[in-house]
């Protein structure tokens, strides 16, 4: 009930029964009438950095979400703003939101940093009423980017091949090769590289020779019937790769003899030159430090000269000649010695001359 003295200073100043009513209705108001005004609640979340604790190269970028809260009824805006660590403040955002009941806003921040740190961050609430969350922790720890040692990886090997000629025709019943193969293994760095040679499927040659850039290697070969085919380098190791297929074909033609004779009595010619020969004989060894020394020998039937040439994997060292005599016969060669160490491979003697041609190749293998 309002005091007789306030009735008493109200009606001296001629208030109304309304006014009475209105000032008595404020007085008796109940403490649950004046909650319903007060303003709503609003809570926020620490921010969680993702990742929270980060070790690598940079700049790195680090994520930051908190979670908002809020009573909504009706309409209310949503106002906050980022604090930093370094005591910078972010720019007001500003949220509209619609409806009745609580509303869960998820508010985010991506920072790119190009150093060591290690701060926190914390969002501000502006309104509808003024909150601020705790602060989450985060690091960053700035790690140089290890430069990967390529000599630890395996070598990159390319391989190629070609055959000369890759077409041949004529006789077959002849000495020395009639097709030559020649392969080109090209590295990104010094290496020892193996490899071997398949013929239609069947392997013919192999070897393991040091390459500093690109080296050759190669053999040959000396069909005795009409054939086509092909040839492939491969390459074992350090890195398996194949060349091109190195096409062939050989057309064997024979050729018609004069078997005609001279019916003079005491003749005594040279033989008939289809009749003569020549041949090759190669010797290989392996010294201190795999170096290699070849030595070989010629053989003819007949008078003339007689052309060589040494190859090691298919490159050649040296060339040279010998001359026979009416009789022919066999002389031993120059042959060859290696400084550097090449510890597997191919030696092959060529040889040409009046009576044909002819070659000889050997494998070596230095342990």
């Amino acid at each position: 009930m309002m005091s007789v003295g306030l009735a008493r200073k109200a009606a001296a100043f001629g208030a109304s029964a309304a006014v009475l009513a209105g000032l008595s209705a404020g007085l008796l108001s109940s403490p649950a009438q004046a909650a319903t005004k007060a303003a709503p609640k609003v809570s926020v979340s620490a921010p969680k950095a993702s990742p929270g604790d980060y070790e690598g190269s940079c700049p790195t970028k680090i994520n930051f979400a908190a979670q908002i809260k809020v009573p909504v009824k009706g309409k209310t805006e949503l106002a906050y703003r980022w604090l930093h660590g370094d005591g910078s403040k972010g720019k007001v955002n500003v949220i509209k939101l619609k409806g009745h009941g609580t509303k869960t806003v998820t508010v985010k921040q991506s920072i790119t940093f190009k150093e060591d740190v290690k701060g926190w961050e914390a969002v501000q609430v502006l309104g509808p009423k003024k909150v601020t969350s705790k602060k989450g922790y985060f690091s960053v720890s700035c790690q140089e980017a290890k430069e990967v040692d390529r000599t630890q990886l395996d070598p990159t090997v390319t391989a190629r091949a070609w055959a000369s000629p890759s077409s041949y025709a004529g006789r077959c019943d002849t000495y020395g090769d009639k097709i030559d193969f020649t392969g080109l293994i090209k590295v990104d760095r010094p290496s020892w590289v193996r490899y071997r040679w398949v013929l239609n499927g069947d392997v013919v040659d192999y070897g393991k020779i040091k390459v500093r850039d690109a080296r050759k290697v190669g053999f040959g070969i000396n069909p005795r019937h009409s054939q086509r085919g092909w040839a492939q380098l491969e390459v074992l190791s350090p890195d398996a790769t194949s060349s091109n297929r190195a096409y062939y074909k050989v057309w064997c033609k024979d050729e018609r003899r004069d078997d005609h004779r001279d019916d003079h009595k005491g003749d005594h010619s040279t033989p008939d030159s289809h009749d003569s020969k020549v041949s090759a004989a190669a010797s290989v060894s392996t010294g201190a430090g795999c170096s290699v020394t070849a030595t070989g020998s010629v053989t003819a039937s007949a008078a003339g000269t007689v052309s060589y040439s040494w190859a090691l994997n298919g490159a050649v060292l040296s060339k040279g000649s010998v001359e026979f005599g009416a009789t022919g016969g066999s002389q031993a060669i120059s042959g060859f010695s290696t400084t550097s160490e090449v510890k597997s491979g191919t030696v092959t003697l060529s040889v040409s001359g009046p009576g044909g041609s002819d070659t000889d190749t050997k494998s070596y293998v230095c342990s």
